[in-house]
């Protein structure tokens, strides 16, 4: 019998990881590459764009396909190794490396699938103040490494601040 660690992550890894590859291809069939699509006002727009970078467009150059499959692939064992140690009935932990390891599949998927890169297509801002654009793979790392940092803060897990100095002693009174 599956931990119910893993009774979550395993459904909720799947979904977001078939959601993300879904709404991609939807995005490369329905939207004109550059040409942003108004959804709600000027505060949504579906833009489809091509990131052939990480996270806010950033670059490793030439290396960055298969840099960032390198690093996304380590950071998926890492994260499994956690799944693994943490404790069986720890469902939040689980879900939160659903949403990791989901999302980051999801794009590691698009770098192999093709050198234009991982397709991006929600675009969230107001006017000329725009955010990054965005898939759904991304929003699961966001809300899952933020669930799993809040998770680790709150449970103690983090490594402690450092100690300040030593202050000097104060002298002694004769």
């Amino acid at each position: 019998m599956l931990a119910r660690k893993t009774r979550v992550f395993i459904p909720l890894a799947l979904a977001l990881l078939l959601t993300d590859c879904a709404t991609k291809r939807l995005a490369e069939e329905h939207l004109p590459r550059g040409y942003p699509q108004q959804v709600v006002d000027d505060v949504l727009r579906f833009t489809l764009s091509y990131n052939t970078g990480a996270a806010m467009s950033s670059s490793l150059g030439r290396f960055s396909r298969v840099g960032f499959s390198v690093i996304a692939v380590v950071m998926l064992v890492v994260l499994l190794r956690v799944l693994r140690t943490a404790p069986p009935d720890d469902t939040w932990v689980g879900g939160a490396l659903a949403l990791i390891c989901g999302g980051a599949v999801g794009n590691l998927l698009d770098r192999l699938r093709s050198p234009n890169g991982v397709v991006d297509f929600i675009d969230v801002g107001i006017g000329t103040h725009r955010f990054w654009i965005f898939n759904v793979a991304d929003m699961g790392v966001t809300v899952g490494a933020a669930l799993l940092a809040f998770l680790l803060w709150r449970r103690g897990d983090l490594p402690p601040a450092p100690m300040p100095p030593p202050s000097s002693p104060t002298p002694s009174a004769p």
